[in-house]
């Protein structure tokens, strides 16, 4: 022990001990190990939006449009429109739950996902990609090869999340969903788009 404590005074054995200190910190802020045992759970309601002009406006402007059409003011939609919608499939960590895309009464739309169930990790994000959703390895890295767009970062990893997509996303060419890492560009879990 005393032979162990000399060694530590000597400068070699305190460059040592100071660069395996800086060693550990560093892949504890890298790989944030502990998010392992915490679950973050995120309850968002489904997405409305009132067209402009008020509630009043809006619900005046329904029943007229729809009369001027020969329906009625309950022939309106009574939610937000499903656009596209997929499940999600597990890569680098067992991954469930379903997305859709939704349209709001407003003309934007929201990326949803339902029922959500991933690990937590480091530095997550929901990515809407034009990569192809495959089963396996050959699938885990493949979400930010072409075009993408980053959505922000995953609220939790548990539960019901709404994130709104920007106006000029085209849905055509933007087909798939990544719960990705970007921390370690790899998937968590993906699905496909199938259009409504």
């Amino acid at each position: 022990m005393g032979r162990v404590l000399r060694w530590f005074g000597r400068p070699l054995g305190v460059t040592v001990l100071v660069v395996g200190l800086a060693l550990a910190g560093a892949g504890l802020y890298w790989f944030q190990p502990w998010k392992l045992w915490v679950n973050e759970t995120v309850r968002d309601e489904i997405p409305t939006a009132a067209p402009a002009g008020g509630a009043n406006d809006a619900a005046e402007g329904t029943a007229e449009g729809a009369e001027a059409s020969g329906g009625t003011a309950s022939d309106a939609p009574a939610g937000p429109e499903t656009l596209a919608e997929g499940e999600l499939i597990s890569h680098e960590h067992t991954t469930t739950g379903s997305v859709k895309v939704l349209r709001l009464a407003d003309g934007s739309r929201t990326l949803r996902l339902e029922n959500l169930d991933t690990s937590n990790g480091p530095d997550l994000r929901v990515l809407l990609s034009d990569a192809p959703v495959k089963e396996g390895k050959a699938g885990w890295h493949v979400f930010d090869d072409g075009e993408y767009v980053s959505l922000g970062k995953l609220k939790g990893n548990k539960g019901d999340q709404n994130y709104a997509l920007p106006a000029d996303a085209d849905l055509d060419k933007l087909t798939s969903v990544s719960i990705w890492c970007d921390r370690f560009d790899v998937s968590f879990g993906a699905a496909p788009l199938a259009r409504g």
